[in-house]
This record gives C-alpha cells, sequence and structure tokens, in this order.
C-alpha cells in the first residue's frame, strides 16, 4: 500500500523578502519542498519571476512573486499593501533583504543604504503585515542577522553615518539593529500568538556586497571560498527557524547552526532596543500609529521559552 507524502507546511503561507539569490532563494526553496505556499520579493522583475518558477519547479504549493526595492519606503509600503490585498493569512514573515556597500549611498528617502535596507525595511514591512500575521493563528517574524552583529555599535549621533563612514561599521550596525529590533519586537508581542526570533545564517558563498565590495571581500574571499557554506547549508538556519514545530512558542531567541546561541552583549541592552525603535519608528513615519507597550522589568532576553 503507497503512503501518502508528508507535506509538513501545506496549507501555510510564508513570505520571504530578497528571495532572487543566495540564502533567500535556497532558503523559499527549502520552504517550498516542504509544502508551504511562498510568496517572495526581489527588486529586479525578471530575476524574481524567474526564481519564482524554480520555487514551483520544487515544491507542491503556490508561489506569488512580488517586485519592490526595499531600500525605499514607498516601495515597502506598496509592497505591503500588495501582500494584504493577496495574501489572506502570513504564517511566517522571514526578513532575509540585505546588502554590503563599502562607500556610502543615499536612498531615495536620504537615508543611508545599508542602514535602510538592512534595518528600517524588515522594521517597516514587519509594522505594516503585523495584523495580518497576528490573524494567522501562530505566526513567526524570522530576521536574518549575523555574527558581524557582534562588532556593532548603534550610533544614535550618527546613524546615518554622515559624519564618519566604513562599510563594514555600517553593516554590523545595521546586523546589530536586526536583534534587538528582534528582541524587542519579541517583548511587544507577548501574549499575542507571533514570535520573533533572529538568525545567523554563516559565511556563505554568495554575491554578497558585489556591487560595492570592500577591500577584505576583493582580495581574501576568494580565496576563502571554497571554505564557505554553500547558500542551500546558509539557509539551513532559517528554514529550521521558520518551520521548526518545537520553535512554535520559542521568541526573542538567537540562532547560529539552527541553535539557540547567546547574541553579543550590547544586543541584550533593553534602552538601547527601546531607543531603536523609537529612532527607528520616526524615520519611517510610524511614530503617531505604534504607541510603545509597558516595559517589564526582565530585559535579559526573558521571552517565552
Amino acid at each position: 500500500m503507497n503512503q501518502v507524502p508528508r507535506v509538513p507546511l501545506a496549507g501555510r503561507t510564508m513570505l520571504v523578502t530578497g528571495a532572487t539569490g543566495g540564502i533567500g532563494r535556497a532558503t523559499a526553496l527549502g520552504l517550498a519542498a516542504k509544502g508551504a505556499h511562498l510568496a517572495i520579493t526581489g527588486r529586479d522583475r525578471e530575476r524574481t519571476e524567474e526564481a519564482a518558477r524554480e520555487i514551483r519547479a520544487a515544491g507542491s504549493g503556490q508561489v506569488d512573486a512580488f517586485v519592490a526595492d526595499l531600500s525605499c519606503q514607498s516601495e515597502v509600503r506598496r509592497l505591503a499593501d500588495e501582500v494584504l490585498q493577496l495574501l489572506p493569512r502570513i504564517d511566517v514573515l522571514v526578513n532575509n533583504v540585505g546588502g554590503y556597500w563599502n562607500t556610502r549611498h543615499v536612498t531615495a528617502d536620504g537615508l543611508e543604504h545599508t542602514f535602510a535596507l538592512n534595518h528600517l525595511a524588515p522594521f517597516l514591512l514587519t509594522d505594516l503585515l503585523l495584523d495580518r500575521l497576528k490573524q494567522s493563528a501562530t505566526a513567526r517574524v524570522v530576521t536574518v542577522s549575523s555574527k558581524a552583529h557582534a562588532a556593532g555599535h548603534i550610533d544614535f549621533d550618527d546613524l546615518q553615518g554622515e559624519r564618519a563612514y566604513s562599510g563594514a561599521r555600517a553593516y554590523s550596525q545595521s546586523k546589530l539593529a536586526n536583534v534587538l529590533f528582534t528582541y524587542e519586537l519579541a517583548r511587544r508581542l507577548q501574549g499575542s500568538s507571533v514570535t520573533a526570533d533572529a538568525l545567523h545564517p554563516g559565511v556563505v558563498r554568495t554575491g554578497f556586497g558585489a556591487e560595492d565590495p570592500g577591500r577584505t571581500q576583493r582580495l581574501f574571499v576568494p580565496l576563502l571560498r571554497p571554505f564557505l557554506k554553500s547558500p542551500t547549508q546558509g539557509a539551513a538556519t532559517s528554514i529550521h527557524v521558520a518551520s521548526a514545530p518545537d520553535l512554535e512558542q520559542v521568541t526573542g531567541r538567537y540562532f547560529a547552526d539552527s541553535k539557540v546561541k547567546r547574541s553579543s552583549k550590547r544586543s541584550y541592552d533593553g534602552a538601547v532596543a527601546a531607543r531603536l525603535w523609537q529612532a527607528s519608528a520616526e524615520l519611517v513615519g510610524l511614530t503617531a500609529n505604534r504607541r510603545p507597550a509597558p516595559r517589564p522589568a526582565d530585559r535579559d532576553g526573558g521571552h517565552r521559552p
């Protein structure tokens, strides 16, 4: 007697940003193979549609493709509107999109590109989709950070790198912001059915930073490439955090190699997290829309286990 193959994520809708290549594409492929209904984003229409075709071939569920440049806040808002119109539920939001620029670039909103894309885009998109996530029974917000967050420092006097810019410093700051955002979001969502976790995917062989590479990327990455993770290996932690049944109630945690790890000491600073939240809300125009929740005493990652 033939057994019907188990499709663990059948009926689940998952949105993965930045899914046209690298870790994001591998994440979408892995989730599709588990039967999820995938929605993906990319900034180039042709590449996004090509990725959607590959993901459809890999899975048994539906795949929807959205085109948006998430470094631009009007594009984030348009994307959110289109997603809400098309998707009646969102079970998982994977904030994967990100980048590295060695020299300072400014977005259409007049913001430093790294901070705008790596932190403000997931901050705004999550807020705009949060009500739909809450309506979808148990839901998850998964944000791809990096071990580089440990070298990060939130410089509130120069968030946009106007006084002094370093590609590495801007990137580390944005990745620390990802973890601080995740912990603060988890705190604000306590008592709801939505969890929030962050992760380090590992050092992966992708085209990361290729648009504007720094000295390290130009000189050393080609030498290290044979020893780096493949995109599929790098996506393993994202897929695990997005789909593992035993993580349904796990929130406010940081993962690496699919296991809970301690993040940097700075990432547990609740005062910095609250200040960053407020500054981010002002930069994306959400201050009037979201009032901060009361702050509990436990600030050292004290969320649901």
